[in-house]
């Protein structure tokens, strides 16, 4: 099972279709769960991070292999990032993404992290961010079944 855990809502339709068209393709190979937690907005960034926190982690579990999604994390290509996917799942029942807000994530939530992922240096709108995830865990599952897709 895969969990993305994101701060924040989506509300371009554009956005919400693409996510929806990721989730009907994925559910091909395993269940995924979407759960969104409200964004503090531009209070101060030290009481967002902690009240976003609480919220995380209300949905996590000491079962869960956690992955962050960090500019600062560790970059890597797509078929290292099947390869990475395809150990998980083989000895992971649940894989956790978490997607931070206007402010990231807190530390504690990095501490906790069992992998921090970059997918650049540059830093995207969180909603946006959404798809490309959705997007590359479609093509791992594609790789790793060997079907035609990633090219």
């Amino acid at each position: 099972m895969i969990k993305i855990i994101t701060v924040g809502t989506i509300k371009e339709k554009y956005l919400k279709e693409a996510i929806i068209e990721y989730q009907k393709r994925i559910s091909k190979y395993t269940k995924l769960e979407m759960i969104e937690v409200k964004d503090e907005g531009f209070v101060e960034k030290e009481k967002a991070l902690k009240l976003e926190e609480e919220k995380i982690r209300k949905h996590l579990n000491e079962r869960d292999y956690i992955i962050t999604l960090e500019i600062e994390g560790k970059e890597i290509n797509s078929l290292e990032f099947a390869s990475k996917m395809n150990n998980l799942w083989i000895e992971n029942s649940n894989v956790v993404f978490i997607i931070g807000g206007s402010y990231g994530l807190s530390e504690n939530i990095k501490k906790d992290s069992n992998w921090h992922l970059s997918f650049s240096k540059m830093t995207f709108p969180h909603q946006l961010f959404r798809v490309l995830l959705l997007e590359q865990i479609y093509r791992s599952y594609k790789i790793n079944n060997h079907e035609s897709y990633h090219k």
